[in-house]
């Protein structure tokens, strides 16, 4: 019997048994936690890789960590389909995203590490603890706060960040898992005031000469700013990538602006080349002026 030929239900102690998916769902098809049923479409993807490495001589020789790398990059394979904003490309990519989920819970199975009912079992569990407002178990909580409480005695409230998440998203991910526990700004004015604070100091690094101090120092800057971007409800990595993409993309028009009159960039002075950019920032505002009195006509 492999796991999908039956589903594991768990009682109140954690103790499994097996039973039927008819046990927990109501005469309605409704789950009697108030999860609406399965109809069971991502279990394709499992079978998919099942297939996959009983005939595919490369899909059989693949372990867990074999496959890391295609992991991470279709994981920003999605990232970047998102903020293209192209439903078609992230369709398939988020497809290409699921196979590899798929695979490394089959790959689990086969070594009879977990399965398949056991991730869900677990995901289940967890969000039900994380949003107890809306399973009839308690109040509305901070996120972190229910994550906090959750760990084991004498672990720190910081456990948990990969090793080798971004550093911008580590810091915004610091800060919240900080402001869980009650150690934050009351609000973004604070942190504004310590932006100020830290370009101070960071002239002062640089006065100084000291290149040591003077990381130090850009790190405490860029650390603050990316704290008043998450109190005003922006996350830092998202506004970076947008800001990459528009010095990107007004660079470019620059370039071209200069092919068209014979010249390029490398030879060109700065004052030439902010004229460029001005002249880019220009056409910027008036395209942004067009499609605000486009989008007002009825």
């Amino acid at each position: 019997m492999t796991a999908s030929d039956h589903r594991i239900a768990r009682s109140a102690d954690g103790t499994a048994s097996d039973a039927t998916e008819s046990d927990n769902t109501a005469s309605d098809g409704t789950a009697s936690d108030g999860i609406g049923p399965s109809e069971g479409a991502l279990d394709r993807a499992l079978a998919i890789v099942e297939f996959l490495r009983a005939n595919c001589p490369w899909d059989r020789a693949q372990t867990a960590e074999s496959l890391i790398p295609y992991l991470i990059e279709e994981s920003q394979e999605v990232v970047d389909a998102i903020r293209s904003e192209d439903a078609r490309e992230l369709e398939g990519e988020l497809g290409d995203l699921l196979l590899n989920v798929a695979f490394q819970i089959v790959l689990a199975e086969e070594a009879e590490a977990f399965d398949r009912n056991a991730v869900v079992d677990r995901l289940e569990a967890k969000m039900k603890r994380r949003h107890p407002h809306l399973f009839g178990e308690g109040e509305r909580e901070n996120w972190e706060a229910l994550k906090a409480r959750e760990l084991p005695g004498g672990e720190s409230v910081l456990s948990g960040l990969p090793a080798g998440l971004d550093p911008l998203l580590r810091a915004h991910r610091i800060q919240e898992k900080l402001s869980g526990v009650g150690f934050d700004w009351e609000d973004a004015e604070g942190a504004r005031l310590k932006v100020a604070e830290e370009l101070e100091e960071m002239r002062a690094a640089l006065d100084g000469g000291d290149p040591r101090e003077v990381m130090d120092e850009a790190g405490d800057l860029l650390f603050t700013a990316v704290n008043i971007a998450r109190l005003a409800g922006v996350h830092a990595s998202n506004a970076l990538a947008r800001t990459n993409e528009k010095v990107e993309a007004r660079f470019r028009r620059v370039e071209e602006l200069a092919r068209d009159g014979g010249r390029r960039v490398a030879e060109m002075s700065l004052e030439e080349l902010d004229a460029l950019w001005d002249a880019v920032k220009a056409e910027a505002r008036v395209r942004a002026s067009g499609d605000s009195s486009a989008g007002g006509r009825e």
